[in-house]
């Protein structure tokens, strides 16, 4: 009797003690998956801002594709491991000012000869089939773009400063691409020039 009256007074005395480590490893463990939960959005954060950028949309040159007030998701990285294409939605510092970026559509890449004249662009003598414009620009000139530059206009041609009054758009000053508006929700969409565009027309 004696015995086991020991061993259950053993097992109750220890039973306390054993239910206040029980609670320290619970606490511990909370502690522990709090840091990793913070740690790992940390570092989420960090690597989406270093692979992105947003903008906001203050004018109304691209209009009416783009409106003031929208925000866009803009993929730093997209010409660091691919190319430019006609149709691009492209955010880049503005000339002679680097703390001000502009928002425009790729026209013309390195090599080609832009024409724009009776409110029609040429690219290497191929009219762009542009169904994203309101109204055809009023201007005319002629470019020949050089390498590592691009020229871009606004899709609000004649309400735009862009290639055709200042010139080209070095690679080194491109931000990155446009990919998407995500606010305003109701306008929120893939912003995907290359299909949407057919950007020479055959």
């Amino acid at each position: 009797m004696l015995d086991r009256y020991q061993t259950e007074q053993d097992i109750e005395n220890t039973q306390p003690i054993n239910d206040k480590k029980s609670k320290r490893s619970s606490c511990f463990g909370f502690v522990v998956d709090t840091v990793e939960t913070i740690l790992l959005a940390l570092i989420l954060f960090l690597v989406i801002n270093a692979l992105s950028a947003r903008v906001r949309v203050e004018n109304i040159s691209m209009k009416p594709t783009l409106q003031p007030g929208e925000f866009l998701l803009v993929n730093r990285v997209a010409y660091k491991i691919g190319e430019p294409a006609i149709g691009d939605i492209i955010v880049f510092h503005a000339p002679g000012a680097s703390d001000l970026d502009y928002i425009k559509r790729v026209v013309g890449l390195p090599g080609d000869h832009v024409k724009i004249g009776d409110g029609v662009v040429y690219v290497n003598d191929q009219p762009l089939y542009e169904p994203y414009i309101a109204d055809p620009p009023r201007y005319s000139g002629e470019w020949d773009v050089p390498p590592d530059q691009l020229f871009v206009l606004g899709d609000n041609r004649n309400n735009s400063s862009d290639s055709h009054m200042w010139g080209f758009v070095p690679y080194e000053d491109i931000v990155g691409r446009a990919l998407l508006i995500y606010w305003p929700l109701q306008e929120a969409g893939l912003l995907n020039g290359r299909d949407i565009v057919q950007a020479v027309q055959n």
